[in-house]
């Protein structure tokens, strides 16, 4: 097998890194080290970097807890990122590389979080089959309402009428900057009192980082009588349109305001999109599923992929060493 070159990510990779994801068939601007590191100081970054002598082949976005790496805790979705010149025997190989340099360095365990397809730009599930050589171990599953926008699709008597509902009740849609109004008046009261949590992003992380990706981060306000009822902010990548954060008030059924303000997002701003990702509807790491919230998603039209996490011991590199014949 081919002997892979694999280092820790370091400052002065910075442009590197961010060019090799430009290219890559199954990256997302979240793995952008100016995403990556906005709450740098939560985690201990550990990505690596795997080269053929001088050129790059593959990177990993990971954090460190311990013993064990992660990919990556402060995202969404991490796994090894590649571009399509890198076939599946590569693949194999590279994450056997990966594997012994974990081992070497005394990490026990490698969790990764795999990239949902519809974020892929071209198949890229190579990793998978290397995950299934190594004997990983899936450890929790996640349900993904996605809508695909590129067939036709039918929206439920139900949600119809929630969405008339909202132009009974003249609301108006504005596509702005102010994220904070959305944040104090309506995310952040809702989650306190239903979750007794706090939104991922303060006020200032989202501002900054919409600031450094413009074309990749939008915000939405949904206004009655010019008081906020609703809003959403959309992460948006090369082929899907997904709303990272979405509240609405205590009237939000009354006023159809949430219905609204979806529809015009499907229908309107992001009709040239593959797909429109409603996200997970799941507690418990997988283990528990919203009926009711996945149930809304679904009279959108949408239906549900799955998001794979895995555990896999490092030691198990070796498994990876007669594979190909």
């Amino acid at each position: 097998m081919k002997n892979y070159f694999v280092k820790r990510y370091q400052d002065n990779d910075y442009e590197n890194w961010n060019a090799f994801i430009g290219q890559a068939k199954n990256a997302t601007f979240l793995f952008h080290r100016d995403f990556m590191e906005y709450h740098k100081d939560r985690f201990l970054d550990y990505s690596l970097i795997v080269l053929d002598g001088e050129k790059w082949v593959a990177v990993l976005p990971a954090n460190l807890v311990g013993n064990e790496v992660f990919s990556h805790q402060g995202l969404t979705y991490g796994g090894l990122v590649y571009n399509e010149k890198v076939k599946l025997a590569s693949i194999i190989e590279i994450f056997k590389s990966i594997l012994s340099f974990l081992n070497e360095n005394k990490m026990e365990k490698l969790q990764l979080k795999l990239i949902p397809s519809i974020y892929h730009q071209k198949p890229a599930e190579e990793l998978n089959y290397a995950l299934f050589l190594a004997e990983a171990q899936l450890i929790r599953r996640d349900s993904m309402a996605v809508l695909d926008l590129s067939k036709p699709y039918t929206i439920s008597k139900t949600r119809k009428e929630c969405i008339r509902r909202g132009k009974r009740n003249n609301l108006i849609i504005k596509e702005e900057l102010n994220f904070k109004l959305f944040w104090e008046e309506v995310l952040e009261p809702n989650l306190d009192k239903k979750y007794q949590a706090k939104p991922v992003h303060t006020i200032a992380e989202i501002e900054m980082l919409q600031r450094k990706f413009p074309n990749n981060i939008r915000h939405f306000n949904v206004y009655q009588d010019d008081k906020i009822v609703a809003g959403t902010t959309v992460f948006i990548s090369e082929n899907v349109a997904h709303p990272q954060y979405i509240s609405g008030m205590d009237n939000k059924n009354e006023l159809g305001s949430l219905d609204f303000l979806y529809h015009y997002l499907i229908a309107n701003v992001f009709k040239d999109k593959r797909f429109f990702d409603f996200g997970i509807s799941n507690e418990e790491q997988g283990k528990k599923l919203n009926e009711g919230l996945v149930f809304w998603k679904e009279s959108f039209g949408a239906s549900v992929i799955v998001h794979d996490f895995y555990e896999v011991k490092t030691s198990n590199y070796g498994l990876l060493d007669t594979v190909l014949i």
